[in-house]
């Protein structure tokens, strides 16, 4: 226990961690890189694509995180999206960039948070690899209420990756 002076607070210092350190940790079924999942190295709850490739795995059945997929195949990286969102007058407002994946066995698209340890350059190829999307996959992302970002918003992909405020 610390002197009171450095725990105001009363609570024993430091707190132990209930979790496996071996849970933290998995491999890429992509490119097999080790990947850390502990949100302070992430910034993200429910990691599941590698940091360095981006490839994801299908855990995730209707929402993130339930990790309830009996599917469990690789999704590639097909581009990237923005999370709408307003600001406090109702005014739409530039959100999050957010990676889309498809899975490779059976479609499924889903959007996943960018963490702040994925490669930045990685995730610009994968920005300007979607510029050419084929027509049936655009129509799969609208269909599923997924708006692909264009050429013309390279400007805010820069600017979200370097951490420049858009707002």
């Amino acid at each position: 226990m610390y002197p009171k002076i450095y725990n105001p607070s009363g609570h024993p210092h430091p707190i132990p961690s209930r979790r496996n350190p071996l849970e933290d940790v998995f491999s890429c079924r992509y490119c097999q890189a080790h990947v850390y999942t502990q949100p302070l190295i992430s910034g993200v709850h429910n990691r599941n694509h590698c940091p360095y490739c981006l490839w994801s795995r299908h855990v995730d059945l209707d929402k993130p995180g339930d990790r309830l997929s009996a599917c469990k195949a690789i999704m590639q990286p097909i581009g990237l999206t923005v999370k709408p969102g307003r600001d406090k007058f109702g005014m739409d407002r530039f959100g999050e960039l957010m990676l889309i994946h498809r899975c490779k066995d059976c479609g499924k698209l889903s959007i996943n948070r960018i963490a702040a340890d994925d490669i930045t350059e990685r995730l610009q190829d994968v920005f300007w690899g979607s510029i050419r999307t084929d027509a049936q996959t655009r129509h799969q992302l609208i269909s599923k209420g997924i708006r692909l970002l264009q050429e013309d918003e390279s400007w805010m992909v820069t600017r979200q990756l370097n951490g420049i405020r858009l707002n």
